[in-house]
């Protein structure tokens, strides 16, 4: 029987989801505010409003006579769909479920609660108190906002004067409470996971290394995902996500955590309950995994809630994928060129790229993930192979720029 959902927000990132939603026979609406927004054309309805506008989103929803609210890939969304969840009487996870995985204050106590690695942290109103903690510590700490995504208002901070300097910004994108997280900053190499839950299992879908920008050690700009891994045990970070998640009350969705391994631990950075941003969950995780895992959530958010078993089957272990974010040149300036575009709309596997800027835009370094300038996803049956394609990405694509004070 066709439903009628509401995908939220109407940004490019949920287009995969609004035309799986109508692949199904199903209807889409979307909100979000800005005019012409990328999803409205693909949905059968939309509202142009800020999401966060309850006196204009839930009638729009009565009217539409909702039957499912959704959102994938969007942090923030999260806690507005168990709300919405609740208004509308549809399944949703519940508000106490959404503020633990969008809270990082509150993972970290569920980390310490539940016996899981984690670094020495803090919740500070003030600079003064982040830079107690600091001094109490000895060493540098990392501040970030309690709820926000995209690295907005995240900083490495190594003595009082830096905290003095970035601790309002940080505060300012916590969106609930306006307190800031500090924690110990964690030297090591990063991973992320990603996982689909039913009512009874947790099951990894996909796990990257990931690295960073040179210029900024905060912001990624590879994640390289496998099955395995010859020099991490990705079999232990498996069962500390797990047993993170299936202590939850989270019935099914997605799941997306981001872990640092320091001496020999996985120590929990972030865990969301949706899937991974820049089409990891609409692209990667179901090259890698094999499975339609939109189709599984959209089942679930519609009332037929059930188990599936998402085991990763031998045909699939050996596969490789990369998300891999473009480098601005020579710290930026006007694009003059954007060579290798054949390159990349010929070769196989490559999935999907986008560049975020045109010809005669003016680009710099990404200052937090949103102001990444582009990207591309490669999906090979192995390693190696995959390793061939970013090679030849290396050598056939280059973005040209002009100096702006040349």
């Amino acid at each position: 029987m066709s439903k009628n959902i509401l995908v939220l927000p109407g940004t490019y990132w949920q287009i995969a989801l609004v035309d799986k939603i109508r692949e199904m026979g199903h209807h889409a609406y979307v909100v979000n505010p800005a005019p012409d927004s990328p999803a409205f054309s693909h949905a059968d309805g939309f509202l142009q409003s800020d999401i966060f506008d309850r006196k204009a989103v839930i009638p729009y929803g009565q009217a539409n006579h909702i039957n499912a609210v959704m959102s994938d890939q969007c942090d923030i969304a999260m806690p507005l769909i168990a709300e919405l969840g609740e208004v509308f009487n549809v399944p949703a996870m519940d508000r106490a479920t959404a503020a633990l995985y969008t809270d990082k204050f509150l993972m970290r106590e569920f980390c310490r609660q539940h016996g899981l690695p984690h670094p020495e942290y803090m919740q500070c109103r003030t600079a003064e108190e982040a830079i107690a903690f600091m001094q109490t510590l000895g060493k540098p700490i990392i501040i970030k906002p309690l709820d926000s995504n995209a690295s907005h208002g995240v900083f490495k901070c190594s003595n009082p004067e830096e905290i003095k300097e970035h601790f309002a910004e940080s505060l300012s994108f916590s969106r609930v409470e306006k307190k800031v997280l500090a924690e110990r900053y964690i030297e090591g190499t990063e991973f992320t996971i990603d996982s689909i839950k039913t009512p009874h299992g947790h099951f990894p879908l996909a796990i990257s290394q990931k690295k960073h920008f040179p210029h900024n050690p905060n912001i990624a700009n590879e994640l390289l995902f496998s099955h395995y891994n010859p020099d991490f045990d990705y079999d232990t970070l498996r069962r500390i996500n797990n047993t993170f998640v299936n202590n939850t009350n989270l019935q099914f969705g997605f799941t997306h955590a981001e872990y640092k391994y320091e001496n020999g631990e996985f120590l929990l950075i972030e865990i969301a309950a949706r899937g991974g941003g820049n089409m990891i969950s609409s692209a990667i995780t179901q090259y890698l995994s094999g499975y339609d895992t939109y189709r599984y959530l959209i089942e679930c958010s519609t009332g037929n809630i059930h188990d599936q078993d998402f085991s990763i089957r031998p045909e699939y272990r050996d596969r490789a994928a990369v998300l891999k974010f473009f480098s601005t040149p020579n710290g930026g300036g006007k694009v003059t060129a954007i060579e290798g575009r054949e390159y990349l709309d010929n070769e196989p596997d490559i999935k999907h790229y986008r560049f975020n800027f045109s010809v005669g835009d003016t680009i710099c370094d990404a200052v937090n993930d949103s102001a990444r300038i582009g990207f591309y996803i490669a999906g090979s049956q192995t390693m190696d192979k995959l390793q061939q394609v970013m090679q030849n990405v290396e050598q056939n694509v280059h973005i040209k720029v002009q100096c702006v004070n040349a």
